[in-house]
């Protein structure tokens, strides 16, 4: 079936159509889009493309949230061989001039109230670039409608000749430091692991044609479009939310019997806390995954007891297509604490590296930079040769820009950033793991940790607390207790405490931000 369904999606949606043609592609606010008729569709689409005098390796861009239209928009220049740019429509306005401007979009599709911020995006840079407007109801004037622009195309079978080598999507990194760079992925990126992954017989890494999948999570993460070419690709069914909605998200588990989901840990916590949670029925629930920012154990205990299924820790970035290492249900267990503060293992076809700052690899045990081969690692930076050198070695690593180990059985221990490494006193200190021993504290609520200059130390540790509701306890108690849980070096000086930490949209805590007001002023942002 592999060998039939190929490794491009288009091709994929093709064999699915012939397949399973009445069979629900996708179910978007009441309207459900069958194989055939969600394959008829990617064909105009595609037509329409190149009636825009678009040719392949051409990028159009999108703005906006989820929808059944945008999936058979991505469906239809996947099979065009035109690489989609998706935005994420919470950047503010430079941000978004900033992507259209180094991207190079030719078109721009733009939805759901958006319109403003596209138009002030294009004039922040000079563009004028044409626009095909998902919502009819909030267009300029001189924009087209999507639906009209896509029936007026041809509707015959499109012939594609698209490869596993060419670009599908770029998607721009998070921009935590310096301007987010454009990571090219291809199609056999995104395909590559998964005759792998059925292959292994693992449950919970199986992709059985006819179950349902969520897409809840924001368009332009590898989470949100990622799901949306996965689950195409192999043969499911696809509910789709414009946002995550934590209501409409339990009625989707029991209307539809949702099998296997996935949601960062903060989307979690806004899940289970929900009045419809404890009357929801999740029986139907086999494995529930989470990733993109570390989970505190209470929020993990507390997920388990209310979904009542086994739970996946996922690790991944962008530039790996998502997910790549894991931590499967049986470490989820109380006799392996000592594994749950891991990563987990690397998946099948994926190979794993501690590497120092010359390229060599380093024992098991000892702290480094993670790197990772496999055939999910993306292409390269767009237009950014130097940045894809340092990222991508001749042999095929890719240097993640974390700290980590590897234990005698090949679990990985995240420490933290590389970047956000604190050195204070010669020692190096990474937050992560301050911030664990700190989440044990009764008191607080979530922290981040950070450096800040010291005169004598050239850094020293500060913590920014958000506390409880109702807690009482101050900055010296706080310090005093941590002076008896870790290393003296490592415990915060200072403490700042706030209503919340500033997050981007996959739930990664903005260092930079919390780091500048303490750093105004100097070249460098290590002293």
């Amino acid at each position: 079936m592999h060998l039939e369904r190929g490794n491009v999606f288009g091709t994929a949606l093709r064999y699915w159509a012939a397949r399973q043609a009445g069979v629900t592609a996708t179910t978007f606010e009441g309207r459900s889009t069958s194989y055939a008729q969600f394959d008829a569709a990617v064909d105009q689409v595609a037509h329409a493309l190149v009636a825009e005098g678009l040719h392949k390796g051409d990028r159009v861009a999108y703005l906006g949230k989820n929808s059944d239209l945008v999936a058979q928009m991505t469906y239809g220049c996947a099979r065009a061989g035109i690489i989609i740019v998706p935005i994420i429509w919470r950047l503010a306005g430079e941000e978004i001039a900033y992507i259209l401007g180094d991207s190079g979009a030719k078109l721009l599709f733009v939805g759901d109230g958006l319109a403003a911020s596209a138009k002030a995006a294009m004039a922040a840079n000079g563009m004028d670039l044409p626009v095909i407007a998902m919502d009819a109801a909030d267009k300029d004037p001189s924009w087209r409608d999507y639906a009209d622009w896509r029936d007026a195309a041809d509707s015959a079978p499109y012939p594609s000749d698209v490869t596993r080598d060419d670009i599908v999507v770029q998607l721009y990194t998070s921009g935590t430091t310096g301007k987010p760079k454009g990571a090219m992925m291809t199609h056999g990126n995104g395909t590559g692991l998964r005759p792998l992954l059925d292959a292994s017989g693992i449950e919970w890494l199986q992709s059985e044609p006819g179950d349902t999948n969520l897409n809840a999570m924001p368009y332009a993460h590898i989470a949100g479009v990622g799901t949306v070419l996965g689950t195409i690709f192999v043969g499911q069914h696809l509910v789709i939310t414009r946002e995550f909605d934590p209501g409409l998200t339990l009625s989707i588990i029991e209307q539809y019997r949702l099998k296997r989901m996935f949601l960062v840990p903060a989307a979690l916590k806004i899940l289970i806390e929900h009045p419809n949670a404890v009357s929801t029925d999740f029986s139907s629930l086999v494995t529930f995954s989470y990733g993109a920012s570390p989970i505190p154990l209470d929020l993990l205990r507390a997920g388990v007891a209310m979904l009542g299924c086994d739970f996946v820790q996922m690790y991944g970035l962008t530039e790996t297509w998502g997910t790549v290492v894991s931590l499967p249900p049986e470490d989820h267990r109380p006799e392996r604490a000592d594994k749950m503060r891991s990563a987990g293992k690397a998946l099948p076809g994926v190979e794993l590296a501690i590497l120092d700052d010359g390229d060599r690899h380093l024992p098991t045990g000892e702290v480094g930079e993670v790197a990772i081969r496999s055939p999910s690692v993306m292409a390269g930076y767009w237009q950014r040769d130097d940045e894809t050198r340092k990222a991508l070695s001749d042999e095929g690593w890719f240097r993640t820009g974390d700290a980590g180990y590897l234990d005698a059985e090949g679990y990985l221990f995240i420490q933290d950033r590389i970047k956000d490494m604190i050195i204070t006193g010669a020692e190096n200190v990474y937050p992560a793991e301050v911030e664990s021993s700190l989440y044990a504290h009764d008191d607080i609520a979530d922290v981040a940790v950070i450096g800040v200059p010291h005169d004598k130390w050239g850094e020293t540790v500060k913590a920014i607390v958000v506390l409880r509701p109702g807690a009482t306890s101050d900055a010296d108690a706080i310090i005093t207790w941590a002076r008896g849980r870790m290393a003296t070096y490592k415990c915060p000086t200072s403490i700042d405490f706030v209503d919340a930490l500033p997050r981007n949209p996959s739930g990664k805590i903005l260092r930079r931000q919390l780091r500048e007001p303490f750093w105004a002023g100097r070249e460098r942002r290590v002293n």
